[in-house]
């Protein structure tokens, strides 16, 4: 491709299915950096978001490019702003020729002032922004729909937490894992014991036993 106007009827289709695809608040122009800076756009949709229109001018960005002073110029996901002040969202790919010359550019920008003022409100309504979201404590919280579910959820805990399968553990291996599970306050939960002995392959007395033994290691760390 040597000009812009080699592949326009391929190019105007991608601008029109992306301004279609992204609304009428994504403005997506088409430059032709050969012909002279003062009239480079050759295609533009939704051009209200900038007040530009076809045989308008490129921007500064364009002219970097041409200068020599930025080598790729391709630029991504930048904020800018129009000349009413409104924020935009804004890309640039520039479009090169068999030789690896620039020839044009497409160019996206897109208003997002009011997705900006939409998102002030629900940062005020949930009381963090999302930068603070980050910082704040995460707690792991399991949505079940059974008790049968929640305890099949502690017990892969407790094995991950001992670090072996049941198979391998010792005495005081399966005495942690009760303790554990006893501080989750799995044992709460009817016929919970059960399920237990099943998994640990131990009785209900050796249960009681090292439920004894897990609480009063507890009593005497709290003291």
């Amino acid at each position: 491709m040597k000009s812009v106007y080699d592949e326009l009827d391929n190019l105007k289709r991608m601008l029109l299915m992306i301004a279609s695809h992204m609304g009428s608040s994504c403005e997506v122009v088409l430059h032709d950096l050969t012909n002279g800076y003062e009239s480079t756009i050759v295609e533009i949709v939704n051009g209200h978001v900038t007040s530009r229109r076809v045989g308008d001018c490129g921007s500064n960005l364009g002219l970097e490019v041409l200068r020599g002073k930025s080598k790729y110029g391709d630029r991504y996901n930048y904020i800018t702003q129009n000349a009413e002040g409104r924020i935009l969202r804004s890309s640039t790919m520039y479009i090169r020729d068999d030789k690896g010359e620039v020839i044009g550019a497409l160019c996206l920008n897109y208003d997002i002032t009011d997705l900006m003022l939409v998102n002030k409100t629900v940062q005020e309504f949930i009381g963090f922004s999302f930068e603070e979201m980050e910082k704040t404590e995460k707690v792991d919280e399991y949505f079940v729909n059974n008790v049968g579910d929640l305890i099949a959820r502690f017990l892969a805990e407790c094995q991950a937490m001992i670090g072996k399968p049941v198979a391998l553990m010792s005495r005081e291996d399966k005495i942690r894992g009760v303790e554990f599970l006893d501080k989750k306050g799995v044992f709460l939960i009817t016929k919970a014991g059960d399920k237990v002995c099943e998994y640990l392959n131990i009785s209900k007395h050796t249960l009681y036993q090292y439920l004894d033994v897990a609480r009063n290691k507890t009593e005497r760390e709290g003291k």
